[in-house]
């Protein structure tokens, strides 16, 4: 059996307000000739297809476009699984449709466990793979809610209650597979949050359970499963140096964090001996730069960028010591007519003289905003002749918005 494993897609996202749809066409083509290339028998997705739980049309239509392409190639089974990121309903609606393509849908928790557990057929009608599909586990399907529990006990039962889980899972696995005339590998699925995973800053992976850590041991997957294939953690990694158990990561670089890193698919062959383990690089479909430092450093970085003529996005954070009011006019003026989309300016030394307003325990919320605004006179070492005019202009500015009103309510 050769298997791609793959996750979080997030159809229909964006960078700063740049749609990615671009990208993900690409992805999509890149993956079909894949499957068809290395000749995949089953294509896994473990979670979050889409970006949001109601997706756009477009982000829907490449969607279905794959899912048709693939079930004319040589891949012979598609089984998808439901992200904290997907609607349940939404992707459970056409599924019973879509079986009639070989693909598989499992959006949500079921009632039955043993509704989870796929047995998949070759075109002789001979069984060749056991598939526990788990989808995301919501909170409000794993754990009774009790007054006056802990956030140590909520984050205690929800680990449980996925543990029981996955023992449920793979009792009814085994019990399918005592059932044949020959044993068959057993893969299991899954979008969560485990011991030691790895993320990196800005790529926009979300806590999952809200005031508890809910991350699971490996040992929570039992060792009869030849394979586990999980979703939601963006880089490729392994679970606890469990080669049999990983994270395929987003196909697309989720934010400037990962502009360097290169992106994965898993290929997996199942024989005798076990899971041999493949990841298969993604191509870069569009590029992304991060350029940080003060002005001398960041028009440095441009200008190597500029002399490569490649279409680029790039995110730039300022971090001089000099207050350079026109920055953003300044790095039009150093890309323009050039192949750099600059998506996103950020100053370093303006965001740490914003937080050292506020003193230890003070939120901002509470303060006058004519204080808020003494206060960034003096981190900006505002001349004392140029105060009044300023704090003058602030105060006609504070009357026109009724701030005092809005404050009130």
């Amino acid at each position: 059996m050769k298997i791609i494993h793959t996750s979080d897609w997030h159809l229909g996202c964006s960078l700063f307000g740049r749609k990615r749809y671009e990208e993900t066409e690409k992805f999509l083509d890149w993956l079909s000739e894949l499957l068809e290339g290395e000749n995949i028998d089953v294509l896994l997705v473990a979670g979050d297809i889409f970006d949001t739980t109601t997706p756009s049309n477009r982000a829907q239509r490449l969607y279905y476009q794959f899912l048709h392409r693939v079930a004319q190639s040589s891949c012979r089974h598609v089984v998808i699984t439901a992200g904290n990121h997907d609607s349940p309903s939404f992707l459970n609606a056409p599924r019973e449709l879509l079986r009639y393509l070989q693909v598989y849908i499992v959006g949500s928790m079921e009632e039955n466990p043993d509704d989870e557990v796929l047995l998949l057929k070759n075109p002789e009608g001979e069984a060749e793979l056991i598939i526990c599909a788990v989808p995301y586990l919501r909170d409000r399907d794993i754990r009774k809610v009790e007054a006056g529990e802990s956030v140590e006990d909520k984050g205690r039962k929800l680990v449980e209650g996925i543990s029981s889980h996955y023992a449920q899972v793979a009792e009814a696995a085994l019990s399918i597979q005592a059932s044949l005339e020959k044993p068959v590998p057993i893969v299991a699925m899954g979008h969560l949050w485990a011991v030691g995973g790895k993320t990196i800053e800005g790529d926009g992976v979300r806590e999952l359970y809200p005031g508890a850590l809910a991350q699971v041991g490996a040992n929570i997957f039992p060792l009869l499963f030849d394979y586990v294939a999980l979703g939601h953690l963006h880089t490729f990694q392994t679970v606890a140096g469990r080669q049999d158990c990983c994270y395929s990561g987003a196909p697309l670089p989720m934010g400037f964090g990962e502009a360097s890193r290169e992106k994965k698919v898993i290929q997996v062959e199942l024989a005798g001996t076990g899971a041999r383990i493949t990841p298969v690089t993604v191509p870069l479909f569009q590029a992304l730069q991060g350029i940080n430092g003060d002005w001398q450093q960041i028009e440095a970085q441009l200008e190597e960028l500029k002399s490569k003529q490649q279409n680029t996005w790039v995110e730039i954070i300022y971090e001089g010591a000099e207050i350079i009011s026109d920055l953003r006019e300044k790095v039009d003026e150093a890309v323009a007519g050039t192949n750099i989309d600059v998506l996103r300016i950020g100053n370093k030394s303006q965001w740490e003289r914003e937080l050292s307003l506020l003193g230890k325990g003070e939120a901002l919320a509470e303060l006058h905003p004519q204080e808020v605004f003494g206060r960034c006179l003096d981190a900006y070492e505002v001349e004392e002749s140029q105060r009044p005019d300023l704090l003058r202009l602030h105060n006609e500015i504070v009357d026109s918005l009724d701030i005092e009103d809005w404050m009130a309510e």
